[in-house]
């Protein structure tokens, strides 16, 4: 049975690789370009590659490997494991994998293609953001504020029928939604799941409360308000904290090339991005997607980052992230097979990510990397250590309520999405509704429409990076420093060679010496 599995895998893996890649780099140039030529192109070779993976007849032969007693091949299992849940996902008609690929591409050609409107120009995603960092005038505050949900309306209605789609393709494959159905194919226990995320929630309510308080007191006092609004944090969805007293990050970085920086630091620790950067997109200009992600090409080490960087803190802290995902992906080659050259789970590669973001808040790391005189980092220390706890805990509050709104608008995408987002947001971010507004702010964050079921991996993420963090300091026997190779030798053998070979929380025991413990993350946040 091991030869015939053996041989199966041999057969489909070159399709599946030579249609992940086409795919992958016409993904890339959509994205990079705005050019309708190339969003579809992905769209066909996305169809292709559903269609493959939606084979009846091969799916009957997964499922007889599976129920097999005489495979014992550790790596043969965990390939037959990946394949079947990505097997499992597509059994429905061809037409309705047309149909699914139709409608997210749609959205997110208006998503790469969008920009809002303020004072009656069009702005960019960095343009906004730079008003709500910068501006002290109220109206044009909640003026750009605005701006920044003008996408809602216009992708809405579009979200939600692919809502109700992606539901009844779940339906049809036995799961209540696609929301469960996305959780069980990736691993993740949805009990389990809820389980950790309800206790995060309890753990960070009064920490979170308090540090709140002291915020909107010292934003009141900036903005001349007895009251704050949304439009009176520094980003539009309240997801990063913004700067308080002497700390001014950006004021490190405007005078700096953050892509210096980002090659200087990641030397330091052994890992070598300058590759990477030769082969991304790192500036802003018209007509290309304002977001940032990376991607690994053909999991042979054609791996990009798409930014849109300024030199402030901010992109510091996006490319430092995005190459996170790059050096797990182009040192998890090693001898593996093509199903598992790839991260233990997103949520493990989004978890190095989430510890390199955080080094833009390191008194060390400002110190030798960025060059911050001492003299200013004897002042911030403190202070940069609160901030970090803060933008720490305002972001997993944060994704609590992405998390916690797909769960719900899975369950019913008929109820009012309107007032469920707005009741989340108070609840859990402790931030006002604007009086009488009834928008679609909700279809304004990019991730519900284009990557469903993904933020639970971000929260679990930063646990993970707590985790890893500690495990890095243990082993090292120091706490941990800015430029020593040893960081880079442990992360490759521990954690990125290992690849998928794993699931995801057996990986993170293999690396850690335990599973995923929340405890790292509430000892070095959550006061």
């Amino acid at each position: 049975m091991e030869q015939q599995l053996q041989k199966f895998i041999d057969n489909i893996v070159p399709e599946i690789a030579r249609l992940s890649q086409a795919g992958a780099e016409a993904y890339w140039q959509a994205t990079t370009t705005g050019e309708e030529k190339y969003e579809q192109q992905y769209a066909e070779l996305r169809e292709q590659l559903l269609k493959l993976l939606s084979n009846p007849e091969d799916f009957t032969k997964l499922k007889e490997f599976k129920q097999s007693a005489s495979i014992a091949d550790p790596v043969l299992l965990r390939q037959l494991d990946l394949l079947y849940n990505q097997f499992l996902e597509n059994q429905i008609s061809q037409d309705l994998i047309s149909e699914l690929v139709k409608r997210e591409t749609e959205i997110e050609s208006t998503f790469t293609n969008f920009r809002a409107t303020y004072q009656g120009q069009p702005v960019s995603n960095n343009d906004i953001n730079d008003v709500l960092k910068n501006e002290l005038n109220n109206a044009k505050r909640r003026e750009v504020w605005e701006a920044s949900k003008q996408i809602g309306p216009l992708v809405a209605a579009q979200v939600v029928d692919l809502v109700k789609l992606r539901n009844r393709i779940a339906q049809s494959l036995g799961f209540p939604n696609y929301h469960h159905m996305a959780l069980v194919l990736a691993e993740i226990d949805p009990e389990e799941l809820f389980t950790t995320l309800d206790e995060l929630k309890n753990l960070t309510d009064e920490p979170f409360k308090g540090l709140k308080q002291n915020l909107d007191q010292e934003l009141g006092k900036r903005y001349s308000v007895s009251e704050l609004m949304p439009w009176h944090y520094s980003d539009p969805f309240f997801q990063e904290a913004p700067a308080l007293g002497q700390v001014d990050l950006d004021s490190y970085f405007k005078t700096k090339d953050v892509v210096d920086l980002v090659v200087r630091f990641y030397t330091g620790i052994g890992l070598d991005v300058k590759p990477i950067l030769e082969r991304s997109d790192l500036y802003e200009r018209p007509g290309k997607n304002q977001h940032a992600y990376c991607i690994d090409i053909d999991r042979e080490g054609d791996v990009r980052t798409l930014c849109n960087l300024r030199n402030d803190e901010y992109w510091m802290n996006t490319l430092l992230h995005e190459l996170g995902h790059g050096v797990y992906d182009v040192n998890n080659l090693g001898d593996l097979p093509y199903l598992l050259r790839t991260p233990a789970h997103t949520l493990t590669t989004e978890a190095i990510a989430m510890l390199m973001g955080r080094q833009t808040k390191n008194p060390a790391w400002l110190k030798e990397i960025v060059g911050v005189p001492i003299a200013d980092i004897d002042k911030i220390q403190t202070q940069l250590q609160d901030q970090l706890a803060l933008s720490q805990l305002i972001f997993v509050r944060w994704g609590l309520v992405v998390v916690y709104f797909e769960r719900e608008m899975y369950s019913n995408p008929d109820q009012d999405l309107n007032t469920l987002w707005w009741d989340l947001v108070e609840q859990l971010q402790l931030v006002s509704r604007p009086t009488g507004r009834q928008a679609p702010d909700w279809a304004a964050k990019i991730h519900v429409a284009t990557a469903p079921a993904y933020y639970q991996n971000y929260i679990l993420g930063e646990l993970t990076a707590s985790q890893f963090h500690a495990t890095l300091e243990r082993e090292i026997q120091t706490p941990l420093p800015v430029a020593d190779p040893k960081i880079g030798a442990f992360l490759i053998e521990k954690i990125f060679r290992p690849g998928a070979l794993y699931p995801w929380n057996k990986h993170i025991e293999e690396a850690t010496g335990e599973p995923l413990n929340p405890k790292y993350f509430a000892s070095e946040f959550v006061k």
